[in-house]
């Protein structure tokens, strides 16, 4: 039980699992109210709606991703869309939202991370009539004892991600491009930031059997900030590893990244971004290890107006239906190419010799980094 509520306590400080967050250079034109305050008056039938988490579209992580997947589809079809921003962090204030988004016509609303679950768990049996899709999360009433409840509806697609094998591709794909002393910084130890990282380990560890490398020829220091945000710590800290030779760091704690990515600038170090394609945010950024988000939301209502909406299920979506994945057209790679990807990438779909199924992911452990099964890569856990 200690272990739970530790865990349910990291979750309640963190805006997002893993995003690096930032500014962008040029925020999407909205559809709707771009201001942080509270939500403008509903425009009357507007189809599509999202539900920010206090944060805005344009923040380089959840929002941005599935906003610009539910803003496609809707580009594309004709249809009315808009986002609604909460006016503030609370069960209440997203289900305001939702309502306010309802009210305003929608017919399916997309809810972006684990902090709507309480919401959502309301909102299927208020509004039976509207689907939603939930990102990161599934719907539960928000406590945890023994009066805990968890229960999906039909009119609910939960989605989650494969992280462990984005975290993997990243890995690989480092260590296959020369990168040989490397580091994670994790925001902190929740489980979707956990997997990224098992994942990266075990990435490394398989191109380094490949390439032919002795044990300890690829390092990586490992460790969790404590927090997501973006502090002269965290940049210490990334610079701190910069300067002892460190090359690239995957940085996978909201806008640690930020932090992360100002301290490769300074030390002419690389970055792997995270959640969605960071490339934009800094020069340092080789690649990013992505979840699909508006990939997701995309297929989701695709669904939904081909009358197939997946309503009561929970899914993990992984390399078999492209939930994850490199973006390569944006990569700055030296020598991996996209010929290696592919080929790495088939045999996670095609999970030769169980090297997907077998994945060591588990986050619900007393275990930490040091307990990933590799050969060759030298972890050192730091903190």
């Amino acid at each position: 039980m200690k272990k739970i509520f530790s865990i349910v306590l990291a979750l309640s400080l963190a805006l997002s699992l893993a995003a690096c967050g930032g500014q962008a250079n040029q925020p999407p034109a909205p559809s709707g109210p771009a201001d942080s305050g509270s939500p403008a008056p509903a425009e009357s039938g507007t189809e599509l709606a999202l539900i920010t988490d206090v944060g805005t579209i344009d923040d380089k992580s959840f929002n941005q991703g599935a906003w610009e997947g539910l803003e496609q589809y809707a580009t594309e079809k004709g249809l009315t869309h808009k986002y609604y921003q909460p006016t503030e962090k609370t069960d209440d204030a997203y289900l305001s939202a939702i309502d306010l988004a309802i009210k305003g016509g929608a017919k399916v609303v997309v809810t972006p991370g684990f902090l709507f679950e309480p919401s959502i768990f309301k909102a299927q049996d208020l509004y039976p009539e509207v689907n939603f899709v939930l990102l990161d999360g599934s719907p539960n009433n928000g406590v945890w004892d023994e009066t805990r409840e968890e229960r999906i509806e039909k009119n609910v697609y939960s989605i989650f991600y494969a992280e462990e094998q984005a975290g993997f591709l990243a890995g690989y794909a480092a260590v296959k491009d020369g990168y040989k002393k490397m580091g994670f910084i994790g925001g902190m130890a929740v489980p979707a930031v956990v997997r990224f990282g098992y994942g990266f380990i075990q990435g490394a560890d398989y191109a380094a059997k490949e390439l032919g490398l002795k044990a300890g020829d690829v390092e990586i220091k490992y460790t969790y900030a404590g927090n997501f945000e973006a502090t002269p710590e965290n940049q210490t800290l990334a610079a701190s590893w910069y300067q002892a030779g460190t090359e690239v760091i995957f940085a996978c704690g909201g806008a640690v990244g930020n932090s992360v990515m100002s301290a490769a600038e300074a030390s002419n170090g690389k970055v792997i971004g995270v959640d969605i394609d960071q490339s934009s945010e800094s020069d340092t950024v080789i690649t990013s290890s992505m979840k699909m988000l508006g990939k997701s939301v995309y297929d989701a209502l695709t669904a939904y107006y081909a009358g197939s909406f997946p309503g009561g299920q929970i899914v993990s979506l992984d390399v078999t239906v492209g939930g994850v994945g490199l973006p390569m057209e944006t990569s700055k790679f030296a020598t991996f190419k996209q010929a290696d990807y592919d080929a790495i990438y088939a045999k996670l779909v095609a999970d030769e010799g169980g090297l997907a199924s077998g994945m060591y992911k588990d986050p619900d452990t007393e275990k930490t980094a040091n307990d990933v099964p590799v050969e060759l890569v030298k972890v050192t856990v730091i903190g």
